[in-house]
């Protein structure tokens, strides 16, 4: 009996406690206005966050895309199937729709209630849960009258010496590029040729691992709650790619855009193109964004199953941007989809985001994905290689970091591209800004394939490259006049002088089995660097080349087990570098930048 007695005490005690640990969780881990919505009897939609995020650095080590595709993969399902497991348990069966991610450890969760968000909130290896706001998308600053057929190439598309690349013979071909947005108008005369899912040859047609759309619902904000094709021709779950705001199709084709009678008004029309949907009518929200992430990483059949990441896209687009103002409120969002761009980074996708179009103001780049350090951001300029005003500078203050931003700029004003039924347009706007970029991506691979993969030498080269550009205004500490500074970043991008460079570079990649071990410091460089090697055989060689290939660093020895080895750039100009060291165990190579 007393036994007994001290086994119910026991149980009272735990139960006691349980309901402490209960309302804990629920104050600590649930955004105070989702428990307030909550609270009041309504259901909500959110994101619930596990604590444990996969880490994916080991796939810098791999030496290819495919390898380092294929290894994110891998990692981020077991770790989601591993941390998921109690959460879906604790869902199934419930009235709440559910979409769990892996690129980041998430469940989507709609449709909660208060019950239901108490007992998730509960588990440890959850944590937070916050609001999954629906957004609205403001979409370029300016639509001006266009002329629907002409005969030349577009001014954008000259600017940055594109058609000097296609001279070369690099027009894109062998690459894919990817685009989230409103959706695109695959059937435009424009681009039709250049998707994936579209055989020229026979006019046969495969929307799978070529399409993918993340709108499962009608927006609120779009002002209907119906699936009618009067006011939404795309509906929801489309199979086929369609776009129902014109914002997609426009950025495509300035990436890939070429109807073969005059309209040239992609950067790489050689190049093929990959999409996901992540908006409807331009009103998107965090897991539709995070979703169209995931896709490309591993792309799907139409019914979402059977991943491949070896159809991955190389390079994406994202002319879409998230501010406070428009709802993206919690950092915790924010920063889970900071882990998206991180990942698909480290499977080897260049990941291209439009600055912002909240100009001219300083520190006016605060929308994720804009201001995240992994993120390629671009602003955009004017005809006349002037910043465009509604270009968004840095720094960035959101995350208390002051990065600069944007890295690099380019056209942006009065871009003349493809809009749906067949249409052309001419819209402004950073959104016009980085497809351009995109395409520069897409022929600098096409010169060099055996880079793909190689995001921060990709970008590197793009950023050292651009030509330099200043700015009349200073924000903080930073003069306009600087390189970079916070206007145009590096500069405005040039294709010709960043394929001539890739042409020139030596892949960063770490052979399999490779012996020796390499530090390189400083870097970056003001005048000497130290090369610290380890477990080299036989005879070594060390070159460093400047971005053009000239060699500007040679010495040939027989090391030691382990080696220090100066390297002198005091009298090199500023820019960036690439250094190869071969011996008999192997070759390893990266890159050098001087200040």
């Amino acid at each position: 009996m007393f036994t007994h007695r001290l086994f119910i005490a026991a149980l009272l005690c735990c139960a006691g406690n349980l309901s402490a640990q209960t309302h804990h969780d629920w104050q600590t881990k649930v955004e105070p206005s989702l428990r307030a919505t909550l609270e009041r009897g309504q259901t909500a939609n959110y994101l619930l966050i596990f604590r444990e995020q996969a880490d994916l650095s080991a796939a810098s080590q791999l030496p290819t895309k495919s390898a380092r595709a294929q290894y994110a993969y891998q990692t981020l399902v077991a770790t989601a199937a591993r941390t998921q497991a109690s959460a879906i348990r604790v869902l199934r069966g419930t009235p709440a729709a559910v979409n769990s991610f892996y690129l980041v450890n998430a469940i989507a969760v709609e449709h909660a209630d208060l019950d239901l968000t108490r007992r998730l909130a509960a588990l440890p290896e959850v944590s937070s849960i916050s609001a999954d706001p629906d957004i609205a998308f403001s979409g370029p600053v300016a639509t001006e009258p266009t002329v629907n057929d002409r005969n030349t190439i577009e001014w954008g598309v000259e600017k940055i010496h594109a058609p000097a690349v296609w001279a070369l013979g690099y027009t894109g071909q062998g690459i894919t590029v990817g685009g989230a947005d409103t959706g695109y108008d695959w059937m435009h005369p424009a681009i039709q040729p250049h998707y994936r899912g579209f055989n020229t040859a026979t006019s046969a047609t495969d929307h799978n691992y070529n399409w993918h759309d993340a709108i499962h619902e009608i927006s609120p904000l779009s002002g209907d709650t119906t699936n009618n094709p009067a006011n939404n021709p795309c509906g929801v779950n489309s199979t086929a790619p369609c776009d129902d705001n014109n914002h997609g199709t426009h950025t495509m084709g300035t990436m890939t855009g070429d109807d073969g009678q005059g309209n040239q008004i992609g950067v790489a029309p050689g190049a093929k193109w990959v999409a996901c949907r992540n908006m409807e009518r331009g009103n998107g929200k965090p897991s539709s964004y995070i979703e169209c992430f995931q896709w490309f990483l591993a792309p799907t059949d139409l019914n979402g199953q059977n991943a491949k990441p070896e159809r991955a896209p190389d390079v994406i687009n994202n002319s879409w941007y998230c501010s406070e103002s428009e709802g993206c409120t919690s950092l915790a969002i924010n920063e889970l989809m900071h882990q998206a761009i991180i990942n698909l980074r480290a499977s080897g996708v260049v990941v291209v985001v439009s600055n912002g179009n909240f100009g001219p103001n300083c520190a006016t780049t605060f929308g994720p994905p804009a201001y995240f350090e992994e993120s390629f951001s671009v602003g955009a300029t004017r005809m006349d290689d002037t910043i465009a005003a509604f270009s968004s500078r840095g720094p960035v203050t959101i995350d208390g970091s002051f990065r600069l931003k944007p890295n690099v700029a380019a056209p942006g004003q009065n871009v003349r591209s493809s809009v749906r039924n067949g249409g052309y347009a001419n819209f402004s706007g950073t959104s016009m800004a980085g497809p351009h970029v995109v395409g520069l991506v897409a022929l600098v691979l096409s010169a060099r394939p055996d880079l793909a993969g190689q995001v921060e030498l990709i970008e590197d080269i793009i950023e050292q490259t651009a030509v330099p550009m200043t700015d009349a205004a200073h924000c903080g500490d930073l003069p306009g006049d600087a390189r970079p500074n916070l206007a145009y970043g590096w500069g405005r991008v040039d294709a010709l002088a960043a394929v001539n460079a890739a042409l020139a570079a030596v892949p960063t990649q770490q052979l399999p089995g490779l012996a020796m071990v390499v530090k390189v410091a400083p870097n970056p460089v003001r005048e000497i660097t130290i090369f610290e090697i380890q477990n080299m055989v036989g005879q070594a060689t060390l070159q460093v080349f400047s971005a053009n290939g000239q060699l500007v660093f040679a010495k040939n020895w027989t090391p030691q087990n382990h080696e220090l080895m100066a390297v002198n750039l005091k009298e090199q100009p500023t820019g960036l570098y690439i250094w190869q060291l071969r011996s008999e165990a192997g070759v390893a190579s990266g890159k050098l930048i001087k200040e």
